[in-house]
């Protein structure tokens, strides 16, 4: 769909690009030419990731462990980058989540979903946007929602918050930004399975019951995602601005939001759940261990 070389001298940035919908993005910019930063929480996975995308696509990858729930942190981490040339684009894709019915969140539990998803994207957007409007600098945002934003989802409503919150950053500050040439967008993706976000949110592994109905009868592809985000970041569409693009085969136009269909499940399923969620948990800590 591509030319190989088409964002050939760009910097760009992917937040938790270490796994999931992150690495498959900026796998994807490295592909097509581009100079990568990668930052994430698990050092050991950013090392993998960046290691093998240098062997499979000759491009600088750059590194670094980042929590995103830290301003101070976040700053310094982009001035580091800045004092070498600025960013050309930024993809907000860190985030966390889990399901749970609402009555049995913990205040704790709101917040490790709420510092991530909603503070830690504006302090991101906001240390990259000063930037770029100081040096006068051309600039391309993208952050990855979910088309909960619209809907609604019962069983993840942090992030349906917090998600929602970041889409009316993006109109806002397309708005606010496009005197200064930097375009603010954003994807919602559908279901995109990925190893530990999907253990996570489909535990079960039961696409039907807990993934609602697709018209178009299946999960995403890796590719389509791709090629979205590589058409968002790259240049001749300009004018395109303010807009969260749904990438869902049309799921979310059934409505209900994505996880309705756990109206079904007994206090004993969530339990078994539950269970099946800390278990997925555990291997993650062992593996950043």
């Amino acid at each position: 769909m591509f030319k190989d070389d088409l964002l050939k001298g760009k910097r760009i940035l992917v937040t938790g690009g270490g796994t999931g919908l992150g690495k498959e993005m900026a796998s994807h910019y490295a592909q097509h030419g581009a100079e990568l930063y990668i930052c994430g929480r698990r050092e050991n996975v950013l090392k993998e990731t960046s290691d093998q995308l240098r062997s499979e696509y000759g491009v600088d990858v750059h590194y670094e462990s980042l929590d995103i729930r830290a301003s101070e942190d976040v700053d310094g981490f982009i001035q580091r980058i800045f004092d070498d040339g600025p960013l050309d684009g930024l993809v907000n894709n860190a985030a966390g989540n889990f399901i749970s019915p609402t009555k049995d969140l913990s205040h704790k539990g709101f917040d490790a979903i709420a510092n991530i998803v909603f503070h830690g994207t504006f302090y991101m957007t906001h240390s990259v946007g000063k930037r770029w409007i100081e040096a006068k600098h051309k600039g391309s945002i993208i952050s990855i929602l979910t088309t909960w934003v619209w809907t609604g989802s019962p069983y993840v409503v942090p992030s349906a918050m917090s998600k929602s919150g970041i889409n009316a950053m993006t109109q806002s500050l397309a708005a606010e930004w496009g005197k200064y040439n930097i375009k603010v967008n954003a994807i919602a993706p559908g279901p995109f399975p990925t190893k530990g976000a999907w253990e996570r949110l489909n535990p079960k592994g039961d696409d039907e019951s807990s993934m609602g109905s697709i018209p178009l009868g299946r999960v995403g592809e890796m590719n389509e995602l791709q090629n979205l985000a590589t058409f968002l970041m790259a240049d001749g569409c300009d004018y395109l601005t303010g807009q969260t693009i749904a990438i869902d085969g049309a799921q979310y136009l059934t409505g209900g939001g994505t996880f309705s269909g756990l109206d079904k499940l007994s206090e004993e399923d969530w339990e078994q759940m539950r269970a099946m969620i800390r278990s997925s948990n555990d291997k993650d800590k062992a593996n950043r261990g």
